[in-house]
């Protein structure tokens, strides 16, 4: 049914989770996979007028490092698994996680979107936005979004 499955991943228990059972699906249905990180960078200070560009903070490579660890995970659990698969690290460069998400999932043509939602509510899902409601509106490939049970039954958002 699907052939071409994507999965964002973030590190996270959840996405990890998202990961593995993404794999389960491709497994079953011979589909090709690619585990996407969006690597969000601090946002620097530029003053064109006096020539002034602020320096890259060290800290601001940790990004990078976690995308390369993540993504090595998810070559080695593909390798496991026997599943056709590849990983991409993808610099957002300003641009909102779901726009990144939504270039990526036309890139790469898939057909189906795995991922883990963190069921964000109130105050905080205003303030850090909603990836997953943003790719319901921006795409029109299906999502099967997963959640941990236990932030379900305790009501954990």
């Amino acid at each position: 049914m699907y052939q071409r499955i994507l999965v964002p991943i973030d590190g996270s228990d959840g996405a990890m989770l998202a990961l593995d059972k993404a794999i389960e699906l491709a497994h079953l249905m011979h589909a090709d996979m690619q585990a996407v990180f969006v690597v969000e960078h601090r946002a620097q200070t530029v003053d064109l007028t006096e020539n002034f560009v602020e320096p890259m903070v060290p800290d601001d490579d940790t990004a990078s490092r976690t995308a390369t660890s993540v993504l090595d995970d998810a070559r080695e659990r593909f390798a496991r698994a026997h599943i056709a698969g590849s990983t991409r690290a993808i610099d957002s460069y300003g641009d909102g996680v779901a726009v990144v998400l939504t270039r990526a999932i036309e890139d790469f043509s898939a057909d189906l979107v795995v991922m883990y939602s963190h069921g964000r509510r109130g105050l905080k899902r205003l303030l850090a936005g909603s990836v997953s409601e943003s790719l319901l509106r921006d795409t029109t490939v299906p999502l099967l979004l997963l959640r941990d049970r236990a932030d379900v039954a305790v009501g954990n958002r």
